[in-house]
Protein backbone atom coordinates (compact mmCIF):
# COMPACT_ATOMS: atom_id res chain seq x y z
CA UNK A 1 0.00 0.00 0.00
CA UNK A 2 2.97 2.52 0.30
CA UNK A 3 3.75 1.59 -2.85
CA UNK A 4 0.21 2.17 -4.02
CA UNK A 5 0.42 6.24 -2.34
CA UNK A 6 3.61 6.62 -4.13
CA UNK A 7 2.46 5.50 -7.45
CA UNK A 8 -1.34 7.82 -6.71
CA UNK A 9 1.50 11.04 -6.69
CA UNK A 10 3.15 9.90 -9.48
CA UNK A 11 0.15 9.10 -11.54
CA UNK A 12 -1.43 12.44 -10.37
CA UNK A 13 1.88 14.57 -11.18
CA UNK A 14 1.71 12.26 -15.07
CA UNK A 15 -2.01 13.27 -15.62
CA UNK A 16 -1.75 17.21 -14.37
CA UNK A 17 0.99 17.15 -17.43
CA UNK A 18 -0.86 15.12 -19.89
CA UNK A 19 -3.84 17.39 -19.34
CA UNK A 20 -2.41 20.46 -19.56
CA UNK A 21 -0.19 19.71 -22.73
CA UNK A 22 -3.62 18.33 -23.93
CA UNK A 23 -5.41 21.98 -23.29
CA UNK A 24 -2.40 23.62 -24.82
CA UNK A 25 -2.87 21.26 -28.01
CA UNK A 26 -6.71 21.93 -27.41
CA UNK A 27 -6.19 25.77 -27.83
CA UNK A 28 -3.66 25.92 -30.71
CA UNK A 29 -6.02 23.88 -32.44
CA UNK A 30 -8.89 26.42 -31.74
CA UNK A 31 -11.08 23.89 -31.02
CA UNK A 32 -14.57 24.66 -29.86
CA UNK A 33 -16.00 24.25 -26.48
CA UNK A 34 -17.43 21.02 -25.37
CA UNK A 35 -21.86 20.44 -25.45
CA UNK A 36 -23.53 19.93 -22.73
CA UNK A 37 -24.18 16.31 -23.82
CA UNK A 38 -19.94 15.94 -24.51
CA UNK A 39 -19.35 17.06 -20.67
CA UNK A 40 -22.02 14.85 -18.92
CA UNK A 41 -22.10 11.87 -21.29
CA UNK A 42 -21.29 8.74 -18.53
CA UNK A 43 -17.91 6.84 -19.68
CA UNK A 44 -20.24 3.74 -19.88
CA UNK A 45 -21.58 5.55 -22.55
CA UNK A 46 -18.00 6.00 -24.19
CA UNK A 47 -17.76 2.65 -23.79
CA UNK A 48 -20.16 0.79 -25.35
CA UNK A 49 -19.97 3.10 -28.27
CA UNK A 50 -15.60 2.28 -28.81
CA UNK A 51 -17.59 -1.70 -28.55
CA UNK A 52 -17.81 -3.83 -25.64
CA UNK A 53 -17.74 -7.44 -26.40
CA UNK A 54 -17.44 -10.54 -24.05
CA UNK A 55 -13.25 -10.17 -23.86
CA UNK A 56 -13.75 -6.84 -22.39
CA UNK A 57 -16.53 -8.44 -20.28
CA UNK A 58 -14.21 -11.13 -19.10
CA UNK A 59 -11.70 -8.57 -17.78
CA UNK A 60 -14.62 -6.40 -16.10
CA UNK A 61 -15.47 -9.64 -14.70
CA UNK A 62 -12.11 -10.42 -12.84
CA UNK A 63 -11.69 -6.98 -11.73
CA UNK A 64 -15.00 -6.50 -10.24
CA UNK A 65 -14.82 -9.55 -8.34
CA UNK A 66 -11.24 -8.34 -7.36
CA UNK A 67 -12.36 -5.27 -6.30
CA UNK A 68 -15.35 -6.51 -3.93
CA UNK A 69 -13.32 -9.40 -2.20
CA UNK A 70 -11.08 -5.70 -1.30
CA UNK A 71 -14.42 -3.64 -0.41
CA UNK A 72 -16.12 -6.51 1.83
CA UNK A 73 -14.30 -6.50 5.03
CA UNK A 74 -13.06 -2.81 4.42
CA UNK A 75 -16.82 -1.40 4.11
CA UNK A 76 -18.17 -2.92 7.42
CA UNK A 77 -14.68 -1.45 9.08
CA UNK A 78 -15.53 1.97 7.77
CA UNK A 79 -19.01 1.68 8.93
CA UNK A 80 -18.58 0.69 12.53
CA UNK A 81 -15.75 3.52 12.70
CA UNK A 82 -17.93 5.76 11.92
CA UNK A 83 -20.59 4.79 14.33
CA UNK A 84 -22.81 3.05 12.31
CA UNK A 85 -23.90 -0.80 11.96
CA UNK A 86 -21.50 -2.96 9.71
CA UNK A 87 -24.26 -3.31 7.31
CA UNK A 88 -24.56 0.33 6.18
CA UNK A 89 -21.18 0.43 4.99
CA UNK A 90 -22.24 -2.75 2.26
CA UNK A 91 -25.56 -0.52 1.54
CA UNK A 92 -23.21 2.29 0.42
CA UNK A 93 -20.75 0.64 -1.85
CA UNK A 94 -23.56 -1.93 -3.61
CA UNK A 95 -26.34 1.10 -3.90
CA UNK A 96 -23.38 4.17 -4.21
CA UNK A 97 -20.53 2.10 -5.89
CA UNK A 98 -23.11 1.35 -8.36
CA UNK A 99 -24.12 4.59 -9.74
CA UNK A 100 -20.73 5.91 -9.80
CA UNK A 101 -19.63 3.54 -11.95
CA UNK A 102 -22.88 3.53 -14.42
CA UNK A 103 -23.47 6.96 -14.49
CA UNK A 104 -19.83 8.51 -13.63
CA UNK A 105 -17.09 10.39 -15.92
CA UNK A 106 -14.45 8.08 -15.15
CA UNK A 107 -13.49 4.79 -16.71
CA UNK A 108 -11.72 2.97 -13.44
CA UNK A 109 -13.78 4.98 -10.65
CA UNK A 110 -14.80 2.41 -7.81
CA UNK A 111 -17.11 4.30 -5.84
CA UNK A 112 -17.90 2.92 -1.71
CA UNK A 113 -17.86 4.33 1.94
CA UNK A 114 -13.74 5.97 2.69
CA UNK A 115 -12.01 5.93 5.39
CA UNK A 116 -11.55 10.32 5.22
CA UNK A 117 -15.05 10.55 5.77
CA UNK A 118 -15.04 8.89 9.33
CA UNK A 119 -14.29 11.09 11.48
CA UNK A 120 -17.08 13.62 9.93
CA UNK A 121 -19.71 10.37 10.11
CA UNK A 122 -18.91 9.82 13.72
CA UNK A 123 -19.53 13.50 14.82
CA UNK A 124 -22.72 13.99 12.99
CA UNK A 125 -23.81 10.50 14.13
CA UNK A 126 -23.27 11.68 17.09
CA UNK A 127 -24.74 14.65 17.38
CA UNK A 128 -27.96 14.15 15.10
CA UNK A 129 -28.06 10.06 15.39
CA UNK A 130 -28.28 7.98 12.31
CA UNK A 131 -31.65 9.80 11.25
CA UNK A 132 -29.67 13.07 10.84
CA UNK A 133 -26.84 11.72 8.90
CA UNK A 134 -28.53 10.11 6.24
CA UNK A 135 -30.32 13.78 5.66
CA UNK A 136 -26.61 15.51 5.62
CA UNK A 137 -25.76 12.76 2.88
CA UNK A 138 -28.58 13.07 0.63
CA UNK A 139 -28.15 16.85 0.97
CA UNK A 140 -24.63 16.14 -0.07
CA UNK A 141 -25.92 14.86 -2.50
CA UNK A 142 -27.71 17.91 -4.09
CA UNK A 143 -24.91 20.27 -3.06
CA UNK A 144 -22.81 17.76 -5.59
CA UNK A 145 -25.36 17.89 -7.92
CA UNK A 146 -24.86 21.42 -7.86
CA UNK A 147 -21.56 21.56 -8.19
CA UNK A 148 -21.40 19.55 -11.16
CA UNK A 149 -23.67 21.16 -13.71
CA UNK A 150 -22.08 24.57 -12.72
CA UNK A 151 -19.24 22.96 -13.96
CA UNK A 152 -17.12 23.81 -11.04
CA UNK A 153 -15.49 20.19 -10.68
CA UNK A 154 -12.24 22.19 -12.25
CA UNK A 155 -11.32 24.29 -9.97
CA UNK A 156 -12.01 21.48 -6.79
CA UNK A 157 -9.00 19.94 -7.95
CA UNK A 158 -7.10 22.96 -7.55
CA UNK A 159 -6.22 21.80 -4.17
CA UNK A 160 -2.00 21.93 -3.07
CA UNK A 161 -0.37 19.32 -2.56
CA UNK A 162 0.66 20.01 1.06
CA UNK A 163 -2.98 19.95 1.82
CA UNK A 164 -3.81 16.88 0.86
CA UNK A 165 -1.08 15.19 2.34
CA UNK A 166 -1.59 17.23 5.97
CA UNK A 167 -5.35 16.56 5.40
CA UNK A 168 -4.56 12.71 4.55
CA UNK A 169 -2.14 12.01 7.87
CA UNK A 170 -3.82 13.99 10.37
CA UNK A 171 -7.37 11.52 9.22
CA UNK A 172 -5.07 8.84 9.39
CA UNK A 173 -3.92 9.76 13.15
CA UNK A 174 -7.57 10.16 14.51
CA UNK A 175 -8.98 7.06 12.57
CA UNK A 176 -6.35 5.11 14.36
CA UNK A 177 -7.01 6.72 17.47
CA UNK A 178 -10.44 5.35 16.94
CA UNK A 179 -9.33 2.42 16.68
CA UNK A 180 -7.16 1.91 19.89
CA UNK A 181 -10.09 0.80 22.17
CA UNK A 182 -11.19 -1.76 19.64
CA UNK A 183 -7.03 -3.47 19.04
CA UNK A 184 -6.90 -3.84 22.67
CA UNK A 185 -10.57 -4.58 23.51
CA UNK A 186 -10.58 -1.94 26.56
CA UNK A 187 -13.56 -0.85 28.68
CA UNK A 188 -14.29 2.72 29.03
CA UNK A 189 -15.48 4.39 31.85
CA UNK A 190 -18.35 6.34 29.34
CA UNK A 191 -18.58 7.31 26.27
CA UNK A 192 -15.55 7.41 23.46
CA UNK A 193 -14.78 11.39 23.59
CA UNK A 194 -14.57 12.66 19.89
CA UNK A 195 -11.42 15.01 20.36
CA UNK A 196 -8.07 13.48 20.89
CA UNK A 197 -6.70 14.86 23.47
CA UNK A 198 -9.99 13.71 25.88
CA UNK A 199 -9.85 10.28 24.24
CA UNK A 200 -6.57 9.86 24.79
CA UNK A 201 -7.20 10.36 28.80
CA UNK A 202 -9.83 8.20 28.52
CA UNK A 203 -8.10 5.34 26.41
CA UNK A 204 -5.14 6.05 29.32
CA UNK A 205 -7.70 5.28 31.95
CA UNK A 206 -8.77 2.16 30.63
CA UNK A 207 -5.45 0.66 30.27
CA UNK A 208 -6.62 -1.94 32.78
CA UNK A 209 -9.04 -3.21 30.83
CA UNK A 210 -7.08 -4.58 28.02
CA UNK A 211 -8.42 -7.84 26.72
CA UNK A 212 -5.44 -10.15 25.51
CA UNK A 213 -7.39 -12.15 23.30
CA UNK A 214 -9.03 -9.17 21.24
CA UNK A 215 -5.32 -8.23 21.45
CA UNK A 216 -3.83 -11.14 19.68
CA UNK A 217 -6.56 -11.22 17.09
CA UNK A 218 -6.19 -7.56 16.34
CA UNK A 219 -1.83 -9.05 16.01
CA UNK A 220 -2.91 -11.75 14.05
CA UNK A 221 -4.96 -9.63 11.34
CA UNK A 222 -2.29 -6.90 10.85
CA UNK A 223 0.86 -9.64 10.42
CA UNK A 224 -1.39 -11.48 8.15
CA UNK A 225 -2.26 -8.47 5.98
CA UNK A 226 1.57 -7.19 5.77
CA UNK A 227 2.74 -11.17 5.18
CA UNK A 228 -0.01 -11.85 2.45
CA UNK A 229 1.17 -8.36 0.94
CA UNK A 230 5.02 -9.45 1.05
CA UNK A 231 4.97 -12.63 -0.41
CA UNK A 232 1.27 -13.12 -2.13
CA UNK A 233 0.71 -9.67 -2.92
CA UNK A 234 -1.80 -10.78 -5.54
CA UNK A 235 -4.16 -12.37 -3.03
CA UNK A 236 -6.88 -10.38 -1.01
CA UNK A 237 -4.48 -10.07 2.07
CA UNK A 238 -7.55 -7.90 4.12
CA UNK A 239 -10.10 -10.58 3.62
CA UNK A 240 -7.85 -13.45 4.33
CA UNK A 241 -6.60 -11.61 7.59
CA UNK A 242 -10.52 -11.14 8.88
CA UNK A 243 -11.39 -15.10 7.92
CA UNK A 244 -8.68 -16.29 9.56
CA UNK A 245 -9.18 -14.35 12.78
CA UNK A 246 -12.84 -14.98 12.87
CA UNK A 247 -11.90 -18.74 12.01
CA UNK A 248 -9.43 -18.55 15.17
CA UNK A 249 -12.14 -16.82 17.31
CA UNK A 250 -14.82 -19.35 16.57
CA UNK A 251 -12.29 -22.57 17.22
CA UNK A 252 -10.95 -21.51 20.43
CA UNK A 253 -14.26 -19.76 21.87
CA UNK A 254 -11.84 -16.81 22.56
CA UNK A 255 -13.56 -13.75 24.54
CA UNK A 256 -13.18 -11.83 21.63
CA UNK A 257 -16.56 -9.10 20.59
CA UNK A 258 -17.51 -9.66 17.06
CA UNK A 259 -20.54 -8.12 14.87
CA UNK A 260 -22.99 -11.14 16.15
CA UNK A 261 -22.50 -10.05 19.80
CA UNK A 262 -22.81 -6.32 19.64
CA UNK A 263 -24.39 -6.15 16.52
CA UNK A 264 -26.61 -9.18 16.16
CA UNK A 265 -25.21 -9.74 12.63
CA UNK A 266 -26.17 -8.27 9.31
CA UNK A 267 -29.54 -8.64 6.79
CA UNK A 268 -29.53 -10.49 3.94
CA UNK A 269 -31.18 -8.30 1.83
CA UNK A 270 -31.41 -4.63 1.07
CA UNK A 271 -33.82 -2.16 2.98
CA UNK A 272 -36.84 -0.41 1.13
CA UNK A 273 -36.10 2.52 -0.05
CA UNK A 274 -37.24 5.63 2.76
CA UNK A 275 -36.57 9.57 3.04
CA UNK A 276 -35.30 10.82 6.54
CA UNK A 277 -37.09 12.99 8.67
CA UNK A 278 -37.38 16.41 6.38
CA UNK A 279 -37.86 19.42 8.72
CA UNK A 280 -36.92 22.83 8.93
CA UNK A 281 -34.89 22.19 11.94
CA UNK A 282 -33.09 18.91 11.32
CA UNK A 283 -31.92 20.91 7.88
CA UNK A 284 -30.49 23.88 9.25
CA UNK A 285 -28.76 21.61 12.02
CA UNK A 286 -27.10 18.77 9.64
CA UNK A 287 -26.71 21.77 6.95
CA UNK A 288 -22.80 22.32 7.99
CA UNK A 289 -22.18 18.49 7.51
CA UNK A 290 -23.80 18.28 4.15
CA UNK A 291 -21.31 21.37 3.27
CA UNK A 292 -18.25 19.20 4.54
CA UNK A 293 -19.82 15.97 3.16
CA UNK A 294 -19.63 17.61 -0.22
CA UNK A 295 -16.47 18.91 -0.54
CA UNK A 296 -15.22 16.13 0.96
CA UNK A 297 -16.13 14.18 -1.63
CA UNK A 298 -15.76 16.60 -4.43
CA UNK A 299 -11.91 16.82 -3.48
CA UNK A 300 -11.39 12.71 -2.53
CA UNK A 301 -13.55 11.62 -6.02
CA UNK A 302 -11.68 13.74 -8.27
CA UNK A 303 -8.33 12.80 -7.04
CA UNK A 304 -8.90 9.03 -7.24
CA UNK A 305 -10.06 10.07 -10.75
CA UNK A 306 -6.88 11.87 -11.47
CA UNK A 307 -4.99 8.64 -10.48
CA UNK A 308 -6.90 6.57 -12.27
CA UNK A 309 -6.14 8.52 -15.12
CA UNK A 310 -2.15 8.88 -14.48
CA UNK A 311 -2.27 5.32 -14.43
CA UNK A 312 -4.24 4.40 -17.30
CA UNK A 313 -3.11 7.56 -19.43
CA UNK A 314 -7.30 8.48 -19.82
CA UNK A 315 -9.01 11.08 -19.23
CA UNK A 316 -12.27 11.55 -16.79
CA UNK A 317 -15.04 14.35 -17.26
CA UNK A 318 -14.80 15.92 -13.42
CA UNK A 319 -18.42 17.73 -13.86
CA UNK A 320 -20.21 14.28 -14.82
CA UNK A 321 -18.00 12.52 -11.64
CA UNK A 322 -18.99 15.00 -9.49
CA UNK A 323 -23.15 14.76 -11.05
CA UNK A 324 -22.61 10.34 -10.60
CA UNK A 325 -21.58 11.31 -7.22
CA UNK A 326 -24.58 13.56 -5.90
CA UNK A 327 -26.84 11.14 -7.44
CA UNK A 328 -25.05 7.86 -5.56
CA UNK A 329 -25.00 9.99 -2.44
CA UNK A 330 -28.63 10.82 -2.63
CA UNK A 331 -29.05 7.12 -3.43
CA UNK A 332 -27.05 6.35 -0.39
CA UNK A 333 -29.22 7.61 1.48
CA UNK A 334 -32.51 6.20 0.33
CA UNK A 335 -31.42 2.77 1.42
CA UNK A 336 -29.69 3.43 4.99
CA UNK A 337 -25.84 4.05 3.35
CA UNK A 338 -23.50 6.45 4.46
CA UNK A 339 -21.65 8.64 2.12
CA UNK A 340 -20.24 7.29 -0.89
CA UNK A 341 -17.39 8.64 -3.05
CA UNK A 342 -14.16 7.59 -5.30
CA UNK A 343 -12.06 5.56 -3.26
CA UNK A 344 -8.38 5.62 -4.25
CA UNK A 345 -7.15 2.44 -3.08
CA UNK A 346 -10.11 0.06 -4.40
CA UNK A 347 -9.67 2.46 -8.15
CA UNK A 348 -5.86 1.68 -8.16
CA UNK A 349 -6.72 -1.93 -7.49
CA UNK A 350 -9.38 -2.52 -10.35
CA UNK A 351 -7.06 -0.64 -12.55
CA UNK A 352 -4.14 -3.31 -11.81
CA UNK A 353 -7.00 -6.06 -11.56
CA UNK A 354 -7.29 -5.39 -15.64
CA UNK A 355 -10.66 -3.61 -15.64
CA UNK A 356 -11.55 -2.09 -19.41
CA UNK A 357 -14.24 0.22 -18.43
CA UNK A 358 -17.12 1.19 -15.74
CA UNK A 359 -18.74 -2.70 -15.69
CA UNK A 360 -16.22 -3.69 -13.46
CA UNK A 361 -17.28 -1.01 -10.51
CA UNK A 362 -21.25 -2.17 -11.50
CA UNK A 363 -20.25 -5.82 -10.99
CA UNK A 364 -18.13 -4.92 -7.70
CA UNK A 365 -21.31 -4.00 -6.17
CA UNK A 366 -23.58 -6.88 -7.91
CA UNK A 367 -21.15 -9.10 -6.50
CA UNK A 368 -20.87 -7.16 -2.45
CA UNK A 369 -25.21 -7.83 -3.07
CA UNK A 370 -24.39 -11.32 -3.78
CA UNK A 371 -21.83 -12.22 -0.80
CA UNK A 372 -24.27 -10.27 1.29
CA UNK A 373 -27.43 -12.02 0.56
CA UNK A 374 -25.30 -15.85 0.66
CA UNK A 375 -22.69 -15.34 3.51
CA UNK A 376 -24.28 -12.17 6.08
CA UNK A 377 -24.82 -15.24 8.48
CA UNK A 378 -21.14 -15.92 8.46
CA UNK A 379 -20.51 -12.43 9.14
CA UNK A 380 -21.46 -12.70 12.87
CA UNK A 381 -18.42 -13.86 13.50
CA UNK A 382 -16.30 -11.32 12.13
CA UNK A 383 -13.83 -9.88 15.33
CA UNK A 384 -14.51 -6.46 15.90
CA UNK A 385 -10.68 -6.16 16.45
CA UNK A 386 -9.93 -8.03 13.05
CA UNK A 387 -11.64 -5.02 11.34
CA UNK A 388 -9.86 -2.74 13.76
CA UNK A 389 -6.67 -4.40 12.54
CA UNK A 390 -7.92 -3.82 9.09
CA UNK A 391 -7.89 -0.12 9.50
CA UNK A 392 -5.27 -0.05 11.44
CA UNK A 393 -3.15 -1.09 8.38
CA UNK A 394 -5.04 1.37 6.56
CA UNK A 395 -4.23 4.06 9.00
CA UNK A 396 -0.86 3.41 8.23
CA UNK A 397 -0.83 3.41 4.58
CA UNK A 398 -3.03 6.74 4.49
CA UNK A 399 0.09 8.47 6.46
CA UNK A 400 2.37 9.31 3.01
CA UNK A 401 5.52 9.41 5.94
CA UNK A 402 8.23 9.66 2.51
CA UNK A 403 5.95 12.92 1.17
CA UNK A 404 5.29 14.34 4.49
CA UNK A 405 8.99 14.28 5.19
CA UNK A 406 9.76 15.40 1.50
CA UNK A 407 7.48 18.29 2.37
CA UNK A 408 8.72 19.08 5.90
CA UNK A 409 12.27 19.57 4.24
CA UNK A 410 11.23 21.00 0.49
CA UNK A 411 11.13 24.52 1.82
CA UNK A 412 9.38 26.72 5.03
CA UNK A 413 6.29 27.71 2.75
CA UNK A 414 5.19 24.25 2.25
CA UNK A 415 6.05 23.29 5.71
CA UNK A 416 4.10 25.70 6.78
CA UNK A 417 0.83 24.75 4.72
CA UNK A 418 1.90 21.08 5.61
CA UNK A 419 1.79 21.37 9.33
CA UNK A 420 -0.82 23.81 9.36
CA UNK A 421 -2.92 21.65 8.14
CA UNK A 422 -2.26 18.53 9.62
CA UNK A 423 -2.62 19.94 13.20
CA UNK A 424 -5.52 21.67 12.25
CA UNK A 425 -7.16 18.10 11.36
CA UNK A 426 -5.75 16.45 14.28
CA UNK A 427 -6.80 19.24 17.15
CA UNK A 428 -9.34 21.10 15.39
CA UNK A 429 -12.24 20.47 12.56
CA UNK A 430 -11.30 18.88 8.96
CA UNK A 431 -12.87 21.73 7.38
CA UNK A 432 -11.18 23.91 8.82
CA UNK A 433 -8.00 22.36 8.49
CA UNK A 434 -8.54 22.57 4.61
CA UNK A 435 -9.71 25.50 4.42
CA UNK A 436 -6.41 27.21 6.26
CA UNK A 437 -4.51 25.25 4.57
CA UNK A 438 -5.47 26.18 0.75
CA UNK A 439 -5.49 29.87 2.45
CA UNK A 440 -2.22 29.67 3.28
CA UNK A 441 -1.18 27.92 0.09
CA UNK A 442 -2.54 29.98 -2.30
CA UNK A 443 -0.36 33.06 0.00
CA UNK A 444 2.32 31.21 -0.60
CA UNK A 445 1.44 30.69 -4.77
CA UNK A 446 0.94 34.58 -4.38
CA UNK A 447 4.24 35.38 -2.81
CA UNK A 448 6.20 33.17 -5.03
CA UNK A 449 4.27 35.02 -8.41
CA UNK A 450 4.89 37.91 -7.29
CA UNK A 451 8.81 37.46 -6.67
CA UNK A 452 9.15 35.75 -9.70
CA UNK A 453 8.32 39.10 -12.00
CA UNK A 454 11.69 41.14 -13.17
CA UNK A 455 11.74 44.75 -14.65
CA UNK A 456 14.78 45.31 -16.34
CA UNK A 457 15.31 48.77 -17.42
CA UNK A 458 17.89 50.25 -20.19
CA UNK A 459 17.77 47.07 -22.40
CA UNK A 460 20.74 46.21 -24.07
CA UNK A 461 19.88 45.05 -27.81
CA UNK A 462 20.96 41.73 -29.31
CA UNK A 463 24.49 41.18 -31.27
CA UNK A 464 24.08 42.00 -35.12
CA UNK A 465 26.38 41.05 -37.73
CA UNK A 466 28.25 43.76 -39.71
CA UNK A 467 27.15 44.42 -43.06
CA UNK A 468 29.65 45.46 -45.56
CA UNK A 469 28.35 48.75 -47.23
CA UNK A 470 26.01 49.25 -44.76
CA UNK A 471 25.78 52.84 -44.21
CA UNK A 472 25.83 54.01 -39.91
CA UNK A 473 22.26 54.65 -38.56
CA UNK A 474 22.37 57.14 -35.62
CA UNK A 475 19.07 55.92 -34.38
CA UNK A 476 21.29 53.03 -33.48
CA UNK A 477 23.05 54.65 -31.21
CA UNK A 478 21.84 55.03 -26.94
CA UNK A 479 19.70 57.27 -26.77
CA UNK A 480 19.83 59.33 -23.44
CA UNK A 481 16.05 61.16 -24.23
CA UNK A 482 14.67 57.65 -24.09
CA UNK A 483 14.22 55.25 -21.49
CA UNK A 484 13.18 51.04 -21.61
CA UNK A 485 11.29 49.25 -18.77
CA UNK A 486 10.47 45.64 -19.83
CA UNK A 487 8.31 44.01 -17.22
CA UNK A 488 8.63 39.91 -16.93
CA UNK A 489 6.06 37.42 -15.20
CA UNK A 490 2.56 37.42 -14.46
CA UNK A 491 1.45 41.15 -13.30
CA UNK A 492 -1.08 41.02 -10.87
CA UNK A 493 -2.13 42.60 -7.55
CA UNK A 494 1.17 40.69 -5.73
CA UNK A 495 3.42 42.28 -7.90
CA UNK A 496 1.51 45.96 -7.96
CA UNK A 497 3.76 47.01 -5.23
CA UNK A 498 6.90 46.18 -6.57
CA UNK A 499 6.64 47.14 -10.11
CA UNK A 500 4.53 50.53 -8.89
CA UNK A 501 7.73 51.59 -6.90
CA UNK A 502 9.78 50.94 -10.35
CA UNK A 503 7.84 52.68 -12.72
CA UNK A 504 7.68 55.58 -9.67
CA UNK A 505 11.31 56.48 -10.36
CA UNK A 506 10.70 57.21 -13.96
CA UNK A 507 13.35 59.96 -14.61
CA UNK A 508 11.46 63.20 -15.02
CA UNK A 509 14.84 64.51 -17.40
CA UNK A 510 13.67 61.72 -19.93
CA UNK A 511 11.50 62.73 -22.27
CA UNK A 512 10.22 59.41 -23.48
CA UNK A 513 9.53 56.47 -21.81
CA UNK A 514 9.03 52.63 -23.26
CA UNK A 515 7.35 49.74 -21.59
CA UNK A 516 7.61 46.75 -22.87
CA UNK A 517 4.94 44.18 -22.23
CA UNK A 518 5.44 41.26 -24.77
CA UNK A 519 6.76 38.83 -21.34
CA UNK A 520 3.87 39.43 -19.35
CA UNK A 521 1.41 36.46 -19.88
CA UNK A 522 -1.55 37.89 -17.57
CA UNK A 523 -2.40 41.57 -16.67
CA UNK A 524 -5.50 42.16 -13.52
CA UNK A 525 -7.10 45.08 -12.86
CA UNK A 526 -4.29 46.30 -10.06
CA UNK A 527 -1.76 45.90 -12.59
CA UNK A 528 -3.29 48.51 -15.01
CA UNK A 529 -4.10 50.90 -12.06
CA UNK A 530 -0.61 51.12 -11.51
CA UNK A 531 -0.24 51.16 -15.06
CA UNK A 532 -2.57 53.98 -15.29
CA UNK A 533 -0.77 55.76 -12.56
CA UNK A 534 2.29 55.68 -13.77
CA UNK A 535 0.64 57.11 -17.03
CA UNK A 536 -0.61 59.90 -15.37
CA UNK A 537 3.00 60.75 -13.90
CA UNK A 538 4.47 60.83 -16.81
CA UNK A 539 1.95 63.27 -19.08
CA UNK A 540 2.09 65.56 -15.96
CA UNK A 541 6.19 65.68 -16.06
CA UNK A 542 5.52 65.42 -19.84
CA UNK A 543 7.36 62.17 -20.59
CA UNK A 544 5.80 60.42 -23.91
CA UNK A 545 4.24 57.01 -22.89
CA UNK A 546 4.78 53.97 -25.10
CA UNK A 547 3.74 50.46 -24.34
CA UNK A 548 5.12 47.79 -26.82
CA UNK A 549 4.30 44.52 -27.24
CA UNK A 550 1.62 44.03 -25.04
CA UNK A 551 -1.14 41.06 -26.11
CA UNK A 552 -4.61 41.91 -27.49
CA UNK A 553 -5.89 40.58 -24.48
CA UNK A 554 -3.62 43.01 -22.11
CA UNK A 555 -4.44 45.44 -24.57
CA UNK A 556 -7.96 45.50 -23.88
CA UNK A 557 -7.83 45.63 -19.70
CA UNK A 558 -5.41 48.53 -20.28
CA UNK A 559 -8.09 50.41 -22.58
CA UNK A 560 -10.82 49.41 -20.27
CA UNK A 561 -9.05 50.75 -17.13
CA UNK A 562 -8.18 54.25 -19.04
CA UNK A 563 -4.65 53.71 -20.25
CA UNK A 564 -4.90 54.85 -23.99
CA UNK A 565 -4.75 57.79 -25.61
CA UNK A 566 -3.72 60.79 -24.72
CA UNK A 567 -2.37 59.14 -21.91
CA UNK A 568 -0.35 56.29 -24.16
CA UNK A 569 0.24 54.92 -27.35
CA UNK A 570 0.81 51.35 -28.30
CA UNK A 571 3.52 49.43 -30.29
CA UNK A 572 3.99 45.82 -31.71
CA UNK A 573 8.03 46.00 -30.23
CA UNK A 574 10.68 47.72 -28.72
CA UNK A 575 12.09 48.80 -32.16
CA UNK A 576 8.59 50.04 -33.45
CA UNK A 577 7.64 51.96 -30.91
CA UNK A 578 11.44 53.88 -30.99
CA UNK A 579 10.12 54.44 -34.54
CA UNK A 580 7.50 56.10 -33.22
CA UNK A 581 9.57 57.85 -31.24
CA UNK A 582 10.43 60.03 -34.56
CA UNK A 583 7.59 60.87 -35.60
CA UNK A 584 5.92 64.03 -33.64
CA UNK A 585 2.96 62.74 -30.99
CA UNK A 586 0.00 64.97 -32.66
CA UNK A 587 0.41 62.62 -36.36
CA UNK A 588 1.31 58.87 -34.35
CA UNK A 589 -0.14 56.19 -35.63
CA UNK A 590 -3.67 55.20 -34.40
CA UNK A 591 -3.47 52.67 -31.43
Amino acid sequence: MDQTRQAVHQSTQRSAHKSTRGSAQGSAQGSASPTFAELFTPKLVTVWREGYHLPQFKADFMAGLTVAIVALPLSMAIAIASGVTPERGLFTAIVGGFIISAFGGSRFQIGGPAGAFIVLVAATVQREGVDGLLLATMMAGVFLLAIGYLRLGTYIKFIPYPVTVGFTAGIAIIIFSGQIVELFGLKLAGPEPGPLLPKLMAIGQAAGTVNISATLVAVLTIVTIVAVKRWRPGWPGMLIAVGLASLVVALLALPAETIGTRYGGIPRSLPFPTLPTLTMGKIVAVLPDAIAFALLGAIESLLSAVVADGMTGRRHRSNCELVAQGFANIASALFGGICVTGTIARTATNVRAGAHGPVSGMLHSLFLLVFMLVAAPLASYIPLAALAGVLAVVCWNMFEKQAFATLLRASRGDALVLMATFLIVVFRDLTEGIVVGFALGSILFIDRMAKSIAVESDLVQDDVADSSGRAYDASEASDVDTVVYRISGAFFFGAASTVGGVLDRIADQRKNFILDCSAVPFFDSTAANVIESAAHKARRAGVRFIISGASPQIRRTLINHGVKRPLVTYAASISDARAQLTVPPAVDATQ
